[in-house]
């Protein structure tokens, strides 16, 4: 049978994401820093793009509604209009349950960290051994070999460098290298520069005079695995001891600081600024969106006079900036305008949690918010992804308030993250000496909640809260 060539018309739909559609996906799933780069990014490639400090008054939202149910054919010009008469800095206004005036003196009296102390610089280990080391009365020599120690530290705190090696590099003996290691071990924190753990411990007690009782000083050096796997007998005989008297040894060891450096981050905080703030007002629960550091975009006046004398492929440049600015500000209306609808219908249907706490949070899943504000569950997920809710009990992730249901014998269900959360208030206040089993936490949840757990579920609610076993909870 003889190849050959043929031409075929066929007609068949098929979904195309446009580059709009695909720029409104991406501003769902941006955080609020992502939101801010992306649009600053946007201001500064379309010359039709800017921030406008015109305030339109109160009378925007009435205004704006009008504007959407009044869409025209032409999408050019509704973009166009749009653009120019939106005021994007009433978002707060706009899509809140309660006035702007009531808004910004909830805002102001909100008694969250002061702005100092949230975006104050951390030191770091390095910086603060450094600063110790440049004003000890040591010589430029032993100088250079401390920073070369102090630059070869884990963010423990520990020296992870050879002393040979750090010799080699500074051109000292390895006795004039460990001089200087035991000065610096003595900085703040003390037992920085350790090399291991005993040695670590060892240096603390030296500093706190405990040296001198050699039980103690073996216990540190030899025994750590024993005191830590709770082989108390074992001990008691071989040092001919009480209980009691151990005991008054271990808790000397429990107060050192195994990782002096654990308390430096090496690296800077990431802060969370929220998206939504949940206020509750008499009996009712207010709900605005944060608007802080989102601009006030608007298309440029350039545009109609750039378009008059304008070649055909300026022409057609500026008509695609123009575009791009009003699909840039439709989508963030749009992004403000889910980000509210799913807020309102989270605190809807999760009015147990914003009057009780934690313990009152019910199951939900994305589709009972999408079924709610009649959108797909796909766009649920992605405005609710990097997205933070202030509420009377702290700020949560929006993802916090989907959880699974467990059923009660009795056929009704609570969430997992209730279960979760009165497991460690059941934790928290038990008796250290005689600290909760799984099994008897198992046992409190079935009287509590008529809720049948096995233990190995509670074990596993109780890892995901990163608490340790009962055994290891228990106070020596």
């Amino acid at each position: 049978m003889a190849l050959e060539l043929r031409q075929q018309l066929k007609m068949q739909q098929r979904m195309v994401m446009t580059p709009q559609l695909r720029q409104a996906i991406k501003l769902l799933l941006y955080s609020r820093a992502e939101l801010q780069d992306a649009i600053q990014q946007e201001m500064l490639e379309n010359p039709f793009l800017e921030e406008s400090a015109v305030d339109l008054g109160n009378d925007f939202q009435d205004r704006e509604h009008e504007n959407i149910r009044q869409q025209s054919a032409d999408d050019d010009v509704y973009d166009r209009e749009i653009a120019k008469d939106a005021q994007w800095e009433d978002y707060l206004g706009e899509f809140s349950s309660t006035s702007r005036q009531m808004q910004s003196r909830e805002l102001d009296s909100d008694d969250s960290t002061p702005f100092e102390s949230r975006y104050a610089a951390r030191p770091t280990l390095e910086a603060h051994l450094l600063w110790q080391l440049h004003l000890s009365k040591l010589s430029e020599r032993e100088i250079k070999v401390g920073e070369e120690i102090i630059g070869n530290l884990s963010s423990s705190g520990y020296l992870e460098a050879e002393l040979s090696d750090i010799a080699k590099t500074t051109n000292e003996s390895v006795e004039f290298v460990e001089a200087v290691l035991k000065r610096i071990q003595f900085f703040d924190p003390v037992g920085v520069a350790a090399r291991n753990a005993p040695e670590c411990l060892l240096i603390q007690l030296k500093d706190l005079g405990y040296d001198r009782d050699p039980i103690l000083v073996e216990l540190v050096s030899k025994h750590l695995e024993d005191i830590e796997s709770k082989r108390s007998k074992v001990l008691q005989k071989k040092y001919n001891l009480e209980k009691e008297d151990l005991d008054a040894y271990i808790e000397i060891i429990r107060s050192l600081e195994p990782m002096p450096g654990a308390s430096f981050g090496n690296e800077e905080p990431n802060y969370i600024s929220p998206d939504i703030y949940v206020y509750k007002v008499n009996d009712d629960f207010v709900i605005a969106l944060n608007d802080e550091g989102l601009p006030n975009l608007q298309l440029s006046d350039l545009a109609d006079q750039e378009m008059k004398n304008a070649s055909d492929a300026e022409k057609e440049y500026c008509e695609q900036k123009i575009r791009s600015a009003s699909w840039l500000i439709k989508s963030l209306y749009q992004r403000q305008r889910t980000l509210y609808k799913v807020a309102e219908s989270i605190v809807r249907h999760q009015r147990g949690f914003f009057e009780e706490g934690p313990i009152k949070l019910e199951p939900l899943i994305l589709r009972d918010i999408a079924e709610d504000i009649e959108m797909h569950e796909s766009t649920v997920s992605r405005i609710t992804t990097n997205k933070y809710m202030s509420t009377p009990y702290g700020v949560y992730e929006l993802k916090y308030f989907f959880n699974n249901a467990l059923s009660k014998e009795d056929g009704n269900v609570v969430g997992a993250e209730s279960v979760k959360a009165l497991i460690k208030n059941m934790i928290a206040g038990e008796d250290p000496a005689n600290p909760l089993s799984d099994e008897v936490i198992a046992e409190n949840l079935k009287e509590k909640l008529n809720l049948t757990l096995a233990r190995r579920t509670v074990a596993k609610y109780r890892t995901q809260l990163g608490i340790e076993s009962s055994s290891k909870r228990k106070a020596r």
